[in-house]
C-alpha cells in the first residue's frame, strides 16, 4: 500500500521528518514537504534549492514550490510526471547536467502552465524538449548538441521574448521563428547556419548571429524586421557580392558588427549608427567609397587608409560614440 499523508508520499514525508529533525532537533510541520536532498528555507518559501548535490534524478516536488533549483548535477532524464504535484512552478532551472532527450518524457512540462524561465543550457540534448509551455517568456537552450529545429518546436509560444541557441550544431531552423510575435532577443551564435534565418518575428531587437557560416545577407533584410537594433555577423564569410546595397542603411540600427569576415568595401550604413565593427576583414587601399561614408557618419572621423586619415587597424574596434549603455557581453 502507498501509504501518503495529506497528499504527501510516505516515504518524503519521513526522509523530510529526519532532514528536520537532523538540523533543528524537532518536528515542523511548515518543511515536511522539502526532501531530503534539497533546502528550502523559510525566508524563501516557495523555493526549493538543490544545486550542487550530486543529483542523478529530480527529486519529488512539492505542490507549493514554485521555483526549484537543480543546477550542475548529474541528472541525465526526467521521467513522466515529475513535475505533475507542482504544477504552479514558476521557474525550472537545469543547466549544467547530463540531459540526453531520450530521457526526457513527451510530456513532463506540459502541465506546466504557469512556467516562465525554463534554463536547459549546458547538457546533452539532441532537439528541443517536446510540448513545451505557451506561458514560457524564457527559454535557454545553449550548448547542447541540438542540429535540427523543426517547425514547429516552438509552436504557440507568443509570450517568449527571450530565446537562446548558442553552441549547438543546428544547420537549418526553417520557419520555427515564425510565430514568436514577443521575441526580442535571439541567439544563436557559434553553430553552423549557412543563411540568416527566414520569418523573423518583427518585434526582434537583438540578434546574434557570431561564429556561423553565412556569406550573404537577403535583400530586404532590416526592412522585414524593423525593431532590430542590434545585429552581429561576426566571425563568418560575407563577401562584398554577398551584401546588397543599402541593406544595413536602417535608422533603427545602434549597433552592427561584420568583423572578421572577408568584406574589401565598407558597406553603406545610417547616420545614426552607434557602434560599427569592422576589424579583421580585407579593406585595404585608397577607399574613396570608405571616406565618403564614414565621413556621413561623423564628420570629425575619417577612414584611415593613408596617414591623413584615422587609420583602421585590423586588430582594433572602430566604434562610434554612444549615449547608451549598451548589452556587450559574448
Amino acid at each position: 500500500r502507498h501509504i501518503q499523508v495529506r497528499g504527501v508520499p510516505w516515504n518524503k514525508l519521513w526522509l523530510s521528518h529526519l532532514r528536520r529533525r537532523w538540523r533543528h532537533g524537532g518536528w515542523m510541520p511548515d518543511d515536511v514537504d522539502c526532501p531530503l536532498e534539497c533546502d528550502c528555507p523559510s525566508a524563501y518559501p516557495t523555493a526549493m534549492y538543490c544545486h550542487n548535490r550530486n543529483l542523478q534524478h529530480i527529486p519529488y516536488v512539492p505542490p507549493h514550490i514554485k521555483y526549484v533549483y537543480l543546477q550542475r548535477n548529474q541528472i541525465s532524464g526526467i521521467q513522466e510526471g515529475v513535475f505533475d504535484n507542482a504544477t504552479d512552478l514558476v521557474w525550472v532551472v537545469l543547466f549544467d547536467n547530463k540531459l540526453n532527450s531520450e530521457k526526457i518524457g513527451k510530456n513532463v512540462f506540459s502541465k506546466l502552465k504557469k512556467l516562465d524561465r525554463l534554463y536547459l543550457n549546458h547538457n546533452e540534448l539532441t532537439h528541443i524538449p517536446a510540448n513545451l509551455p505557451k506561458s514560457i517568456t524564457d527559454l535557454r537552450l545553449g550548448h547542447n548538441k541540438i542540429s535540427k529545429i523543426s517547425s514547429n518546436s516552438f509552436e504557440g509560444m507568443v509570450d517568449l521574448t527571450n530565446l537562446q541557441l548558442q553552441a549547438n550544431e543546428i544547420e537549418t531552423v526553417g520557419s520555427a521563428f515564425k510565430g514568436l510575435k514577443s521575441l526580442s532577443r535571439l541567439d544563436i551564435r557559434k553553430n553552423k547556419l549557412k543563411k540568416i534565418p527566414d520569418n523573423l518575428p518583427e518585434r526582434l531587437q537583438q540578434l546574434y548571429l557570431e561564429f556561423n557560416h553565412i556569406d550573404n545577407v537577403p535583400p530586404g533584410f532590416l526592412t522585414k524586421t524593423p525593431k532590430l537594433q542590434f545585429v552581429r555577423l561576426a566571425h563568418n564569410k560575407l563577401t562584398d557580392k554577398g551584401l546588397p546595397a543599402n541593406v544595413f542603411n536602417i535608422s533603427t540600427l545602434i549597433e552592427l558588427d561584420l568583423s572578421h569576415n572577408k568584406l574589401e568595401r565598407i558597406p553603406i550604413v545610417n547616420k545614426r549608427l552607434e557602434n560599427f565593427y569592422l576589424q579583421a576583414n580585407q579593406i585595404k587601399g585608397r577607399n574613396i567609397h570608405c571616406i565618403h561614408i564614414i565621413q556621413t557618419l561623423l564628420s570629425e572621423l575619417k577612414c584611415g587608409i593613408h596617414q591623413e586619415y584615422v587609420k583602421l587597424v585590423e586588430d582594433s574596434k572602430f566604434s562610434l560614440e554612444t549615449k547608451h549603455n549598451m548589452y556587450t557581453s559574448r
